[in-house]
């Protein structure tokens, strides 16, 4: 799983020190994917050794999820007031610190504190790494610079669960968590050693380090809380995918781990190919038609799920998959820069309220939605036509106003 920015032409990188400030970055963007990732081939293990629901285990991810939206609005005014380095660095000690705490964990509730704490840390860590690749490169290059970071975000969940499986076959599911824990070793001395301070020094963070009047300003505005709905519920699609899958394709349907990692890793190769896609659709047809087509696949998605409910074959829950994929991609795309774009002297403000509505609220919806016990083919079908009326709000003259940004504030 990942929530890449929307990527533009790859540019050239040209220079030793701009290949090392990237690298450092990708190293540090990396922990969020890792820590959802790796460990879903293990999620029927891990409720079969608590002896809890699968609801659960599945908590370990929306847990995750909401304390890194919700973190965001701390790690953006803290690495403004005290440097991305020192925010990079605590991130990487919590999130190793959490995994370790994971790895021993002897009851689901202490599991559930540990990712908990983790959210926070993987925050810290992409929050300094964003904001470092801004100030290293500019505004315009470092727009072009995050293409880099997308690859590497892409990638992650289309091979970490390919090694999630390999450790949980032969290492039992806490090995998951003792990989985190080395990766965090690792990233803090690559950090420590090599990743100097980019604050701009006319960066000023004077006053409370949360102002409400700030926040406030950007929720009254429709065209923003409008597409950061959108973004909510499109990553809570992605988000019910993740949880379900590993329960329904291996504890129900009987697939083995590495049946199940097979699926996973074509929908995230088929997720990397529209995540490209979208944007070169966006310039060529605007971002209101590019919305509207994936409103309508998340819609036509959500059909082909509950229509192939009684299928109990893999491909009849992947294939929805497929297309929901493709719908998450171009909603995310076109909605995400939408919300932010009223906002260019709140730019950090916005863009964190934007991720704590993404994944936090993304987190609560599933988390809530999993309570009703549906089946997962319902669950997912439901959870992709609560966009539909997003996809009518767009229809009608408000609704094109609020894309359009044309609105009074």
């Amino acid at each position: 799983m990942h929530t890449p920015v929307t990527p533009q032409s790859a540019p050239s990188l040209s220079s030793t020190s701009d290949k090392k400030i990237i690298t450092l970055m990708v190293v540090l963007v990396l922990f969020s994917p890792l820590a959802i990732d790796i460990y879903l081939p293990a999620l029927p293990a891990m409720a079969a050794e608590f002896q809890v629901p699968s609801t659960m285990a599945q908590d370990t991810i929306t847990w995750f999820m909401f304390s890194m939206g919700l973190g965001q609005l701390f790690a953006g005014p803290l690495a403004d007031r005290y440097g991305r380095r020192p925010i990079a660095l605590t991130g990487i000690l919590i999130y190793g610190m959490s995994a370790v705490l994971a790895y021993t964990a002897q009851a689901m509730e202490m599991l559930l504190l540990a990712r908990l704490l983790q959210g926070f840390g993987a925050c810290a860590t992409s929050v300094a790494a964003f904001a470092s690749v801004r100030d290293s490169f500019g505004a315009e290059k470092g727009g072009r610079m995050i293409s880099y970071l997308n690859g590497a975000i892409c990638f992650i969940p289309a091979l970490a669960p390919i090694l999630g499986s390999y450790l949980t076959h032969h290492f039992g599911w806490r090995s998951n968590f003792s990989f985190m824990a080395g990766f965090a070793l690792v990233g803090f001395v690559l950090i420590l050693l090599n990743y100097k301070e980019t604050k701009p020094m006319n960066t000023v963070q004077t006053g409370r380090l949360i102002s409400p009047s700030r926040y406030w300003s950007v929720l009254q505005h429709p065209t923003f809380l409008f597409h950061a709905t959108l973004c909510m519920l499109a990553m809570g699609v992605i988000l019910a995918y993740v949880t379900s899958a590993p329960v329904f394709l291996m504890d129900k349907l009987g697939l083995t781990m590495q049946e199940f990692t097979h699926w996973f890793a074509v929908n995230a190769v088929l997720n990397i190919m529209a995540c490209f896609a979208a944007p070169k659709f966006m310039v060529r047809f605007g971002t209101r038609n590019a919305l509207l087509f994936g409103l309508s696949v998340l819609a036509i998605a959500g059909g082909l799920m509950l229509g192939f409910q009684n299928i109990q074959q893999a491909w009849a829950f992947m294939i929805p998959i497929f297309f929901s994929s493709v719908g998450f991609a171009w909603v995310l795309g076109s909605a995400a820069g939408k919300a932010l774009a009223p906002f260019g002297d709140r730019a950090g403000t916005a863009a964190a309220l934007l991720g704590l509505f993404q994944m936090s609220g993304a987190g609560i919806i599933v988390g809530t939605m999993q309570r009703l016990a549906l089946p997962s083919a319902q669950l997912l079908t439901l959870m992709m036509w609560l966009l539909i009326p997003g996809l009518l709000i767009l229809l009608t003259k408000t609704g094109q106003r609020w894309h359009s940004g044309t609105v009074a504030h």
